[in-house]
């Protein structure tokens, strides 16, 4: 089997969503790094992995893919008798595809949104907008109610087992737990008790100690 590589950079939850898949399912893989300071993710030869201009992207041999949770998709079915068992047969992976969509269009643009402004904008001199934070931290709330009532009744978003709707949200909850936002999540007994098992997973603390010693 040809070599994984990885195009992105450590700071990207995106890239991190695919970091995290990887671990789970012990693979080796080749860390391509894209200076998005730089902007090499918006030019060639980035461009022919990503037209669209975004990290990550997948190559292994001739196969080339984007779309971060399209690769982790790929990852645990082409993968699915190493490492974790990230999907679910039948009628469960019907339920699983629904919170992988939950996470994708509901809670995905509203944490990407509260992590711009209170994480990157400070980080690049910029000045946070509080109304937009105000925004979304209510919008985030409602959101997390609904969460709250799936995870009283199952251990995980999609069934008893970790999958990959759990492991989608990986990135935004680590970052948004740095933030004021943390609050949100510790409020919710159920969630809060979801946040701090998916959290501390062997996997995800790879992905964490990238970030370390970037």
């Amino acid at each position: 089997m040809a070599a994984i590589k990885v195009y992105g950079s450590v700071i990207s939850t995106a890239t991190q969503r695919v970091f995290a898949t990887l671990y789970e399912k012990e693979l080796e893989f080749e860390v391509v790094a894209v200076n998005l300071g730089a902007g090499e993710h918006k030019k060639q030869p980035f461009l022919a992995l990503n037209p669209f201009g975004q990290v990550p992207a997948l190559e292994q041999g001739d196969l080339k893919l984007f779309e971060s949770r399209a690769i982790t998709q790929y990852i645990a079915h082409e993968y699915a008798d190493k490492g974790t068992n990230l999907i679910c047969a039948g009628k469960q992976m019907a339920i699983l595809s629904v919170w992988m969509e939950v996470e994708a269009h509901q809670f995905d643009p509203v944490t990407s949104k509260l992590n711009w402004e209170l994480i990157f904008k400070p980080m690049f001199g910029m000045t946070t907008d509080t109304a937009v934070v105000e925004e979304n931290e209510a919008k985030l709330a409602k959101i997390l109610d609904v969460y709250e009532a799936r995870l009283s009744v199952s251990k995980y978003l999609a069934c008893g087992c970790f999958t990959l709707a759990d492991l989608h949200h990986l990135p935004n909850i680590a970052t948004l737990s740095r933030t004021q936002c943390k609050k949100l999540f510790d409020a919710r007994p159920h969630v809060s008790a979801w946040v701090a098992d998916i959290t501390a997973r062997p996997a995800w603390a790879k992905v964490v100690a990238m970030q370390t010693n970037h």
